[in-house]
């Protein structure tokens, strides 16, 4: 297959190397969006980690992931747990009165006794 002087071989080069970026530059971004939230790191070892990813930019990521990586998704859960947190509190959410909904559902008869279960389970 030959398209306008690119070879297929070239254009899957092309296609690989693009794809490689893409990623790249998606790990700079979580690295950085989770080196600057981290409360445990002082500013001299955010610079430290900065001047790092700048110098030597693919090994710099790949050292982040390696040294930090485990905590990374911690951190990520934490900040995910805590935006649920903040969202229920500004709509008003509370697992009682969600219970409660359940059960006059479950009295009804409008839900089964497994789908209760299995909702109650999800809210605790």
């Amino acid at each position: 297959m030959h398209m306008g002087g690119v070879g297929l071989g070239h254009f899957l080069f092309d296609l690989f190397a693009i794809f490689m970026f893409v990623l790249w530059i998606w790990l700079l971004i979580s690295v950085f969006s989770d080196m600057f939230r981290r409360s445990d790191v002082s500013g001299g070892g955010k610079v430290i980690w900065v001047i790092f990813l700048v110098v030597l930019p693919y090994l710099g990521v790949l050292a982040y992931l390696l040294t930090q990586g485990g905590g990374m998704a911690e951190r990520q859960q934490a900040q995910v747990q805590k935006a649920r947190e903040e969202i229920r509190n500004v709509v008003g959410f509370s697992v009682a009165d969600e219970i409660k909904k359940l059960d006059e559902l479950k009295s009804k008869g409008s839900i089964t006794e497994a789908e209760y279960t299995k909702l109650r389970a999800k809210l605790i």
